[in-house]
């Protein structure tokens, strides 16, 4: 069979559809077509939503998680959370890769890599999981991946650990989707501000605004409001459950004197919070879908049964040089860095 750029030559079920969609792909490492490279996986970074929907399934225990992941990869030959339907993104070292690929994605044998296309229709053969971080999602692998030739691969920095790496390229989108969306004077919402993400997109958030504008950062707990309080980046930090569409409403209604958001942005890892952010944002204004736990169906007939018309944008996890623009966002915050090493590094 010709190899496809996107990788259908490994789908196994149902035919004719992309990797991502489908239900079980070829994960055999016996053979490499040449637009593809394989990289021997150090370390898997579980997506948020898919790693809590594990958790809630198995329980918070290293070995039962560990089981659960081993079973998804087994039977559909990628980590691809049947529940959530998302996957996550990995780390390791370039195994083989040919001479045309090694030109087009600017890596070689060797080389310590990020792959930034999601686990969902990543190839991927577990031959042993060594640890399951259960406090930040990630977990040491041996095993082998295959990246096709569409797919996204980066050198990893030299000057962070490959866990901080990984937690950061892991939600590379973000970040630099907030730096479109922000102008100068909005008031911006963050759903989950204290998170991984959360915190990424609140720094970049008044970063964008400036001084003019407002940042408010929306957290479940409290555990983490002194973190974020320190960190300085939110106005305004309002402590509710997401999924309390109209008690978020109303809080958010308080806080902006009646105004509202101009772009309000989920990152949390919890279903149900579509409507909470619909709600809270202008007319006209936008809403930035990067969680995994959203619902296209809730957000769009939520919009449509209380006649807001929003803007609603997917959360694409990939944009033109976000990579860069999340690493360096990490690095040019003193307070942030130090946060990331201290939960991820």
């Amino acid at each position: 069979m010709k190899a496809c750029p996107f990788g259908t030559h490994r789908v196994i079920e149902p035919e004719g559809v992309l990797p991502q969609p489908a239900w079980k792909i070829n994960n055999s490492m016996n053979t490499t077509y040449d637009n593809e490279i394989m990289i021997d996986v150090t370390h898997l970074n579980i997506d948020s939503a898919s790693f809590r929907q594990i958790k809630e399934e198995v329980g918070a225990d290293e070995e039962k998680v560990a089981a659960k992941i081993v079973e998804i990869v087994s039977e559909r030959g990628k980590m691809h959370n049947p529940v959530t339907g998302s996957g996550g993104m990995l780390v390791g070292t370039v195994a083989e890769i040919s001479k045309k690929m090694s030109q087009k994605h600017q890596v070689k044998v060797g080389d310590h890599v990020a792959t930034l296309v999601s686990l969902s229709l990543t190839p991927l053969k577990i031959e042993r999981i060594r640890k399951v971080h259960l406090d930040r999602e990630q977990v040491e692998v041996e095993g082998k991946a295959i990246v096709f030739e569409s797919g996204v691969v980066v050198k990893l920095p030299n000057d962070m650990s490959r866990s901080l790496a990984l937690s950061v390229l892991d939600v590379a989108g973000a970040p630099i989707q907030t730096a479109r969306l922000v102008r100068p004077g909005d008031t911006v919402m963050i759903l989950g501000a204290a998170g991984k993400s959360g915190v990424l997109c609140s720094y970049v958030a008044k970063k964008m605004t400036g001084n003019v504008g407002k940042v408010i950062g929306l957290i479940h707990h409290n555990d983490r409001r002194e973190e974020l309080e320190e960190l300085g980046f939110c106005d305004t930090i309002l402590q509710t459950d997401a999924t309390d569409t109209v008690g978020v409403y109303r809080m958010v209604h308080d806080a902006t004197d009646g105004e509202l958001c101009d772009v309000t942005i989920n990152v949390v890892n919890t279903a149900n919070t579509e409507m909470s952010c619909v709600l809270s944002t202008k007319e006209h204004g936008n809403v930035y879908f990067f969680s995994m736990a959203s619902s296209f169906t809730k957000a769009a007939l939520g919009a449509e049964g209380v006649g807001k018309d929003v803007n609603m944008i997917i959360g694409n996890g990939y944009a033109t040089n976000h990579a860069a623009y999340a690493l360096d966002i990490a690095r040019e915050n003193k307070k942030l860095l130090e946060l990331f090493n201290k939960r991820y590094g």
